[in-house]
């Protein structure tokens, strides 16, 4: 029997339509799915040192003190990004660094302050800061951290961390919840999607083997 041309140009055209919607709907998915992606926490476990990633302050020192508070760890470390420090001393203006404001938010926060620690290198992105605390942990003996950040960069830090360090020492990272990051509506305003499309490019280099390297400070 032969097919009626009219419904083979039909069943066609619904093909040609179905298909394309299909991948459109899969992409936009996906896309909207980006920012509950980027957040890959750990299980929260007991540690030697909690560190503080630098930015979005106050949430992380806060989230940091928390679970100090619930005797996971006995140290708490603090990163010192870069800052305009030096140029601004040379004319004569005091600079307080972001180091000493989640210094006092920790504190504040009920962390003793001997159990606080600045560390001592100046670093200018996650990069850096993931070889620095690893560094600084296997000068200490210290063989477990809890790294604090925002939501959206966990899974980051945990690749990074995968790369430039591996398993000794070991590494729980856990995103700050009070951070406002919207993970499920992120296209909405520009912080979130800001943060998503740097959370993306850092992920990109880190999976071609870090080619694009930190500036020099």
């Amino acid at each position: 029997m032969t097919a009626d041309p009219k419904s083979a140009r039909l069943t066609r055209l619904l093909i040609l339509w179905f298909i394309p919607s299909l991948l459109l709907a899969a992409a936009v998915g996906g896309w909207r799915g980006m920012g509950r992606w980027l957040v890959c926490e750990d299980p929260l476990s007991s540690a030697d040192v909690i560190v503080v990633l630098s930015g979005s302050m106050p949430y992380r020192a806060e989230e940091a003190g928390k679970i100090f508070a619930m005797h996971n760890a006995t140290e708490v470390w603090v990163s010192r990004p870069e800052s305009p420090a030096g140029e601004l001393e040379k004319l004569g203006i005091h600079f307080v660094g972001e180091e000493e404001y989640n210094r006092k938010v920790l504190v504040q926060g009920g962390v003793p302050e001997a159990a606080v620690h600045v560390l001592p290198d100046t670093i200018v992105d996650t990069e850096q800061e993931v070889e620095e605390v690893a560094r600084e942990m296997r000068g200490a003996g210290k063989t477990r951290v809890i790294i604090i950040t925002s939501p959206q960069h966990t899974r980051r830090v945990k690749i990074l961390w995968q790369k430039l360090v591996g398993e000794n020492p070991k590494v729980i990272v856990r995103g700050a919840p009070e951070d406002p990051f919207d993970a499920d509506h992120w296209w909405r305003n520009t912080r979130d999607a800001f943060a998503v499309v740097r959370a993306m490019l850092g992920l990109i280099n880190a999976w071609a083997g870090l080619p694009v390297r930190p500036h020099s400070n």
